[in-house]
């Protein structure tokens, strides 16, 4: 089932989101830059798409590393996951943080991240002062084991 998204080009240098494969769940997203950019190592640039995105209420664009940059190159989003909400129309850009210990060139039009656009539970916080038990109870940070 695909959802339908407006996308808006802010210049010229703009590639629309583009799938890979007939089965990729994300869609690359592209560097919208006239020259390249270089990332130092620790260093983290925030690489403009050139897009403005009209996600449907109830969805979120979620922005992952491609797994090539992250993996070869060291670069990823520097926040992991980058979350755009459905009122945002504002540019989307991709913070990638470089892993590496060399520097690291972005090329124009070069394939930057992935989005996925995804379905959300909107949640209704109330506090309580119990929660019910559960047999891992408070345990967290690997308490449940490693095998």
């Amino acid at each position: 089932m695909a959802v339908p998204v407006k996308v808006k080009k802010l210049t010229d240098l703009a590639v629309l989101p583009t799938y890979g494969s007939e089965f990729s769940a994300g869609a690359d997203l592209y560097a919208a830059v006239e020259s390249d950019i270089e990332i130092a190592p620790g260093e983290t640039v925030a690489v403009p798409t050139g897009l403005s995105l009209e996600i449907p209420e109830g969805f979120a664009g979620l922005i992952y590393a491609r797994s090539s940059l992250g993996t070869k190159r060291g670069l990823a989003p520097a926040n992991k996951v980058g979350v755009i909400d459905s009122d945002y129309r504002g540019e989307v850009k991709v913070m990638l943080f470089n892993h590496s210990k060399s520097v690291q060139t972005v090329e124009a039009k070069e394939r930057i991240a992935q989005l996925i656009i995804t379905p959300f539970l909107k949640a209704e916080f109330n506090e309580a002062d119990t929660l019910s038990d559960t047999v891992r109870g408070t345990g967290g940070f690997g308490s449940t084991g490693t095998k």
